[in-house]
């Protein structure tokens, strides 16, 4: 994979170049047919006369003598409102400033269309908020967990920067990791894959699950938090951690506590935003009393949905963001994991009671039904099953994770998958009448959720 060059913050809106490319063509640019809107593009943008970053597609490569530039002007009344809304396409963007009277766009250097990266316009993202907070995400996340934790191939890690890199380049800003994933080589992993690029994304981590020699202990006490602070900035590389979450609720320190400890990290800008992972509603009203919440992290799926009974309508009420993590019930709901799927030894998924052989063929049921009615919009089990979480709430953000690109991609085509009020209706309907065989997690583990 190619450099990715460096360029400060990004600026404050985003234009959409397959718009922009339209009104090109329509004003009659010579080159138009090189303007396809699923063009990935290598492109020097200047306003007012002054040179603004630019940003290379790495996903391909190609000359760019070939290709024709575009020297056009575009006034703030030929651009329409909506090509203003900050918005991720796949390998490409444009940016530049505010509106103002005219800006121009000089030297535009586009590279070919290709069939493959036709398909990929399916990827449009959209960004959302996390409740109130005023943190926006792509509105799909990645998990960055099963590369290097608790799965049954841990990947290369070449592959699986790789694989960051390539997520962010088709429009993923939101990233998850934990210290205790690994422990610490997670974070490490992730540190160094967006290191090029670390004024794009959003980096969420969490505390509170393994003491500074790495051995698993859970305590949330203030001292411990903030010393484990430290060493997550160095790990990921950054100043400044955007999303920090309380991994588990340490029943032996007050959420206040926390919360405060979190709150004094907030004003000396190593955190920028707070959130707690699998809280009960109660612990979630008490900790946003003492510094707002971003976010509740917690698993939530089509088939594991006892978030909606309390703590999605506190969320909804206190104006906090929801992080769906196991929006594919780890990979079951995704088709990919049968009652014939053998684990390695170091995959989690040995001791959860919901995959054992058994629960699996009972389970199966589930996933036809997504085979079902996905086949019906053109979209695969992943997809549909990722849709219907998108449209719970404008404020729900899954955070699917996974070793290949092809799932990547996958997942990540479930942004344009459109569900109806009638389509939501008839697949909770038909999903209410499978029963689902098998705890989410032993007891003793599940016993540390939700309180």
């Amino acid at each position: 994979m190619g450099e990715w060059p460096a360029r400060p913050a990004p600026p404050s809106v985003t234009w959409n170049l397959y718009r922009v490319a339209g009104k090109i063509r329509s004003g009659g640019c010579t080159n138009s047919r090189r303007l396809a809107p699923c063009i990935q593009s290598r492109r020097w943008v200047h306003h007012a006369g002054r040179q603004l970053p630019w940003r290379v597609a790495v996903a391909q490569r190609a000359s760019l003598a070939k290709y024709g530039c575009i020297s056009t002007w575009l006034t703030a009344a030929t651009i329409p409102v909506s090509a203003m809304i900050r918005a991720r396409w796949v390998g490409w963007k444009l940016e530049t400033p505010a509106v103002r009277r005219r800006t121009r766009i000089n030297g535009a250097f586009l590279l070919g269309v290709v069939r493959g990266s036709i398909e990929r316009m399916r990827y449009a993202f959209r960004e959302r908020m996390l409740g109130t907070s005023g943190l926006v995400v792509s509105e799909l996340g990645l998990g960055c967990m099963g590369m290097s934790y608790h799965r049954s191939t841990l990947m290369d890690r070449d592959a699986a920067i790789a694989l960051v890199r390539k997520a962010v380049d088709l429009g993923v800003t939101f990233f998850d990791t934990a210290q205790v994933y690994g422990p610490f080589t997670n974070e490490q992993l992730l540190g160094e894959a967006i290191a090029p690029v670390r004024d794009q994304v959003i980096v969420a981590t969490k505390f509170g699950e393994v003491d500074a020699a790495g051995q698993h202990v859970r305590s949330s006490r203030p001292e411990l938090v903030k010393q484990s602070t430290d060493a997550s900035l160095a790990r990921l590389g950054v100043e400044t951690i955007d999303l920090f979450y309380q991994h588990r609720v340490d029943p032996d320190v007050p959420i206040e506590e926390v919360a405060g400890a979190v709150k004094d990290l907030v004003e000396q800008g190593k955190v920028r935003y707070f959130g707690l992972s699998e809280a009960g509603a109660q612990t979630v009203r008490r900790a946003h009393a003492v510094l707002p919440l971003a976010a509740v992290q917690s698993e939530y799926s089509l088939w594991w949905r006892r978030q909606e009974q309390e703590v999605l309508p506190v969320c909804e009420e206190l104006g906090i963001g929801f992080v769906a993590y196991s929006p594919l019930g780890r990979g079951f709901l995704a088709g990919s994991v049968d009652e014939h799927t053998t684990f390695d030894s170091g995959d989690n998924r040995n001791t959860l009671p919901r995959f054992t052989v058994e629960a699996r063929k009972a389970n199966r049921a589930l996933v036809d039904l997504l085979r079902t009615v996905g086949a019906q919009k053109g979209a695969t089990p992943a997809q549909l099953a990722l849709a219907w979480l998108l449209a719970q709430r404008p404020w729900v953000v899954p955070i699917p994770g996974t070793t290949k690109l092809h799932r990547l991609e996958e997942n990540l085509g479930a942004a344009a998958v459109e569900l109806t009020s009638d389509d939501l209706a008839e697949l909770n309907r038909a999903a209410s009448e499978i029963p689902i065989v098998g705890d989410r997690y032993p007891g003793e583990v599940e016993q540390m959720t939700n309180r």
